[in-house]
């Protein structure tokens, strides 16, 4: 028997409101899918989650990040992974789902938050995910050298990435803990003049050798706020792959490498502890 579809206004009903230690946070109920839910903070989408399909990535800068994922080994081969940053642990469960046996671990500062997802949107107890209530760059301090295959950055506290997350000391913590050829990725949100993503390619470049940045052509040509999906390794990086599966997106995106990523920073000097700002607060047209 075909279930009906729910209206509108059940679904809004079904909305979870409770403050967490960043703000207010609110699960929303996804009206055309069935177990799926949108986590808000102050308003802010962090993260959608399909608890039927945890493959289905609805955010852009989170799809961009499966791709990565996806490329960052043979399919289905286990990775190990850390996540800064956890949200309603969308990507970890999207690497549980894709590559059964992988090994996690996520690190979110708002413990109250990790609460409220565990209990509203239940992890997979049979996925091999670590979850630490922690700052990401103390957490990151616990992982074992070499360990990690791939380390993800998706920080934010009342919408902005963290000043002491910015910098080439917190990218030297991230070397020390991937494996030989291991791969960095980033979520940078910024806007026009574009000041805050040159300084973090330029930061990566002082410390990886090879780079490629994926994000929807307005923003890189700083026509509007939005997200970057800055990769980082020492080895040469599935470029051609990646141009592919960004372009063929609901909302394509372009791939920069090489000589015209660098020629994007514009000179912009790499970002140090001493030097570190948070990156700028995104205008409130966004999320309208």
């Amino acid at each position: 028997m075909a279930r009906s579809r729910t209206s509108r206004r059940e679904r809004d009903a079904e909305a979870v409101v409770e403050p967490v230690d960043g703000g207010q946070a609110r699960l929303v109920a996804d009206r055309d899918r069935a177990r799926a839910w949108t986590l808000l903070i102050d308003g802010a989408p962090q993260s959608h989650v399909d608890l039927d399909d945890p493959t289905y990535l609805s955010f852009e800068y989170q799809r961009r990040l499966g791709h990565v994922l996806d490329l960052a080994a043979p399919p289905g081969k286990p990775l190990h992974v850390v996540h800064l940053g956890g949200g309603a642990f969308t990507l970890a469960r999207y690497v549980a789902a894709s590559r059964p046996r992988s090994t996690q671990q996520v690190v979110e500062r708002d413990a109250r938050l990790v609460q409220l997802v565990r209990r509203e949107l239940p992890l997979d107890p049979g996925a091999r995910i670590r979850v630490r209530s922690a700052d990401a760059r103390e957490g990151l301090g616990k992982v074992p050298d070499g360990w990690a295959d791939v380390v993800m950055a998706d920080v934010f506290s009342g919408a902005r990435t963290p000043a002491h997350l910015t910098s080439g000391e917190f990218l030297d913590e991230v070397r020390r803990a991937l494996k030989p050829g291991g791969l960095y990725a980033a979520n940078v949100a910024d806007g026009p003049p574009l000041a805050h993503l040159r300084g973090q390619i330029a930061t990566a470049a002082a410390r990886f050798r090879e780079l490629a940045l994926v994000a929807d052509p307005a923003v890189l040509r700083g026509r509007r706020f939005g997200n970057a999906v800055l990769l980082a390794c020492d080895l040469p990086l599935p470029v051609a792959e990646l141009t592919r599966r960004a372009a063929s997106d609901p909302h394509p995106g372009r791939v920069e490498h090489g000589r015209q990523l660098l020629d994007f920073t514009g000179g912009a000097a790499p970002v140090t502890d001493a030097s570190a700002v948070a990156s700028p607060a995104p205008p409130p047209s966004v999320f309208e």
